[in-house]
């Protein structure tokens, strides 16, 4: 038996890289897998069915069930298709993975309106309306008594969190991202629901510039899309304690991000307004903070 058995999983992007990993390993743990994929370039142009389709088809060899869906989720019909290919299909929807991302790397001031509207769209954009759209569907099955445990696993990126220079489009988009997973978690808990997100680390079409090929096939590559894929099948199953949670995952590592958090409180005696006198006077004591640590990669 699997940890996913009967589960119906819809995941977005996943006809390379990271996600195909996890419709893979969805498969073979038991779970029903929609497999969504535009069949588009790095950069959001172009679009086919042959990637989603050969994932399928890998999944259906091994003995698994899936279903290919190649909709447009960053336009609603086309969210609002994928969840009701789901039903149609299996029944049901208990797992969305919003793994779907497009690369427009460019210095803010050569950024095009162009190259900020796809990244939005496709990275952010896409994922919440998948989210909303599965989110109706979850709130509709616990109007209806049907007892639910279901998971909205949301990729997001250390861009996002920590923030690289030259993706001021991918960075907003994926800590938009973040924050969205966290309201999610709040606001789906009343119908059965969590919501997570991650930060994977590995070697894709994104980022196999950066890390390039690995180098050998006798030691552990820990850029492998696959080290990723365990977690988020954790997060899947439907006794995953955590919601509200984002992690940073790749290679044998995982570690759980803070959020925001308040620090280093400037305290004005007494009552009333701060004087930009004093301002200044208090800000040339504690000086600019550290840049934020981590980051690095463009996943």
């Amino acid at each position: 038996m699997g940890s996913l058995d009967g589960v119906v999983a819809v995941i977005t992007g996943a006809g390379r890289g990271i996600g195909r990993e996890h419709a893979l390993l969805f498969a073979r743990e038991g779970a029903k897998v929609i497999v969504n994929d535009l069949g588009g370039n790095p950069d959001g142009s172009g679009q086919g069915s042959a990637a989603a389709n050969g994932v399928v088809e890998e999944i259906e060899q091994a003995g698994g069930e899936a279903a290919a869906n190649h909709a447009d989720v960053s336009e609603p019909a086309g969210a609002q298709a994928l969840v009701a290919a789901a039903i149609a299909t299996f029944g049901h929807l208990d797992v969305l993975v919003n793994n779907a991302g497009v690369l427009r790397d460019r210095a803010l001031v050569n950024l095009t309106e162009d190259d900020w509207d796809v990244v939005i769209r496709v990275n952010l954009r896409a994922t919440f309306l998948t989210s909303q759209a599965a989110a109706r569907h979850w709130r509709e099955r616990h109007k209806a008594g049907d007892p639910l445990s279901g998971s909205l696993i949301n990729t997001s990126s250390e861009s996002g969190v920590f923030a690289n220079a030259g993706q001021a489009n991918y960075g907003a988009a994926k800590s938009g991202v973040a924050t969205l997973t966290q309201i999610c978690a709040k606001e789906l808990k009343r119908y059965g629901a969590r919501a997570n997100a991650v930060l994977p680390r590995a070697r894709t079409r994104l980022t196999e510039g950066i890390l390039g090929a690995p180098k050998s096939t006798a030691v552990f590559d820990r850029w492998h899309p696959a080290n990723v894929s365990p977690f988020v099948a954790f997060l899947a199953t439907p006794g995953c304690p955590f919601t509200g949670e984002t992690f940073l995952v790749g290679g044998s590592s995982i570690q759980r991000v803070r959020p925001w958090e308040l620090d280093d409180d400037w305290k004005l005696e007494g009552n009333g307004r701060w004087t930009i006198t004093e301002l200044m006077e208090i800000g040339a004591t504690r000086g600019p903070m550290s840049p934020a640590s981590g980051g690095g990669l463009i996943t």
